[in-house]
């Protein structure tokens, strides 16, 4: 029966011309571009949030990344006091500021 088929041989793989070289030079592109487009952007909003915490004072108004608007009347280390209306007060902590809005924005809104 083997005179039907005939039998495959494998041929020897041709050698990669500048082979090594092009792949050090792909996968420093893809990390440069990884840095370019993750990295650096994603650090810089971080840095910016940083700093709007940091100058967290009390009389500034705030919108929370949950939503609520009011106006910062306590500040310590790692929370705030926010006076959503008057005479309630919700502690939270300073992460979850997501905007200072200029003064007079809950006046105009409300």
């Amino acid at each position: 029966m083997d005179f039907f088929i005939s039998t495959a041989h494998a041929q020897q793989a041709a050698a990669p011309q500048g082979g090594a070289m092009f792949n050090l030079l792909f996968i420093g592109g893809m990390f440069v571009l990884f840095y370019l487009i993750l990295w650096r952007p994603q650090a810089k909003r971080a840095k910016e949030h940083r700093e709007l915490v940091g100058n967290l004072g009390k009389g500034d108004e705030v919108l929370t990344s949950g939503g609520i608007l009011g106006k910062v009347t306590k500040v310590t280390d790692d929370y705030i006091a926010v006076e959503v209306a008057d005479g309630v007060e919700l502690n939270l902590q300073k992460s979850a500021v997501a905007a200072a809005l200029p003064k007079g924005t809950i006046k105009s809104i409300g």
